[in-house]
């Protein structure tokens, strides 16, 4: 039987968030390992995942024109080929500086990879089965999370935390053959338009001061940086919104749904990116678990997304997208409420509680907010507004990182973290869940200002 068109470009879509996803979470569960091998204090080791997602965070804006521009497959196609070299790096490195590179060069490779697959779903299914669509791509995101726990963790624990890496090479491969025999067709809707790259240099040295102040927020440097961060990208939104071909159209943000579901994901991934980290490290350094033990743990959660993550989307091809959102983030919320009384002799499943609310939560938010974001602006701005959303999810994990890093920082200043520092690492977990309890409330709010909106969600396809 013949397979259709569109079933391929779901498919790609599903294995490449999948794999993008799969190493960016799971080397969560690696790092004790990581910073072991190459004697890491607390702050170097929460680099180890930070990195990763600044650098995509920096990429993923330019990544959304160069893809209009050159074409969606050929950025994508790019993107893999990058997080393949990074990932075989990876592999091979023999220092805590080598290690970095290489995942400086993944983070650039899942920066294409993110904006174009989401733009070629938009592009190749039609708008009455694209929050189905979409709910399959997400999917691919949280099988990744749930089972990237599990997976990395095995390895970790019986072949080394290089395992990790080369587990997801035969794939990455298997993607590239994919996309080269079964994807002929390919999708231009900036190609009459210059690059931006003083808007890409003034959003990309923004970013990176933001986001590397956030994480040192407590020093003189850091609220400096921070704040230079903040002028630079004020400056690109001025810039931008004056420009004939600008690398991210700002006029896209007048749309009131837009707005506000970007927002609404910016607070849901900076409140809830952490939180794996911050159970990992209960489970490890608190309750003495081995990496295996807790990453069979840490599945629940991202299960239950990924098997809400469909249903939640093809229901926002019926029910206002916003709506679902609204309810799914505010259930979020209450997870994170129970997690911030978090400590050493809170019952098990009192923990287990919260992981499942978390992932009803999550499940019944992302494809809903996605749809909303996707459907906001007409087609042929599918890959701004996938950027869009994929730079309010990095931004949100890399800030959600740094507030990781920032506490722990605060609260163990350079201490390396062990089993005997458990107090201390409770604190700071708990004043954490604290902060992101106050974004999701913020996510809430986002959303229902989009449902409210007048506004309309674009159904054509173009």
């Amino acid at each position: 039987m013949e397979i259709k068109f569109e079933t391929y470009v779901v498919l790609i879509s599903f294995i490449t968030s999948f794999f993008a996803v799969f190493l960016s979470n799971g080397i969560i569960i690696g790092v004790p390992a990581i910073a072991n091998d190459f004697a890491m204090n607390n702050v170097i080791q929460n680099w180890v995942p930070t990195i990763f997602f600044l650098v995509v965070a920096v990429f993923t804006v330019p990544a959304g024109q160069i893809s209009g521009k050159f074409g969606v497959k050929k950025s994508l196609l790019a993107g893999v080929i990058v997080f393949l070299i990074g990932s075989i790096g990876a592999c091979l490195s023999f220092s805590t500086e080598s290690f970095l590179i290489f995942r400086i060069m993944q983070g650039v490779g899942v920066a294409f990879l993110n904006v174009s697959a989401m733009a070629m779903v938009v592009h190749a299914v039609s708008p009455k089965s694209r929050g189905k669509a979409l709910g399959f791509t997400v999917t691919g995101v949280y099988l990744a999370t749930s089972l990237s726990p599990v997976i990395c963790g095995f390895l970790v624990h019986n072949l080394g935390w290089r395992s990790m890496f080369y587990f997801v090479i035969p794939f990455l491969i298997l993607c590239i053959i994919i996309m080269v025999l079964k994807i002929p067709q390919e999708w231009k809707t900036y190609q009459n338009d210059r690059i931006d790259k003083t808007g890409s240099i003034l959003y990309g040295i923004g970013i990176l001061l933001f986001i590397y102040g956030f994480t040192t927020l407590i020093t003189i440097n850091g609220k400096i940086l921070t704040a230079a961060g903040i002028i630079l990208l004020i400056i690109f939104g001025a810039y931008e919104l004056r420009q004939k071909s600008p690398v991210f159209n700002m006029n896209l943000f007048k749309n009131r749904k837009f707005t506000s579901s970007n927002i609404a994901a910016l607070c849901s991934y900076l409140a809830i990116m952490v939180v794996t980290t911050i159970l990992n490290y209960h489970f490890q350094y608190v309750r003495g678990w081995d990496a295996q033990m807790s990453g069979s743990i840490l599945i629940i959660t991202p299960i239950i997304m990924a098997i809400m993550a469909p249903n939640s989307g093809r229901l926002s091809d019926k029910i206002h997208p916003q709506k679902l959102a609204a309810i799914g983030i505010g259930i979020a919320a209450v997870a994170l409420a129970i997690l911030t009384f978090l400590t050493g002799n809170t019952p098990l499943y009192m923990v287990i509680l919260a992981m499942i609310l978390q992932g009803i939560g999550m499940g019944l938010f992302s494809s809903p907010n996605m749809n909303a974001i996707m459907s906001s602006v007409p087609p042929k701005y599918a890959p701004t507004a996938s950027a869009s959303q994929a730079t309010m999810r990095t931004i949100g994990q890399t800030m959600s990182l740094g507030l990781l890093t920032l506490v722990f920082a605060w609260v163990m200043g350079n201490l390396t973290m062990t089993p005997q520092y458990a107090d201390m690492i409770l604190r700071a977990s708990q004043t954490i869940c604290l902060i992101c309890t106050v974004a999701c409330v913020l996510a809430v709010f986002a959303s229902l200002v989009g449902i409210h909106s007048k506004d309309e969600f674009n159904t054509k396809r173009e």
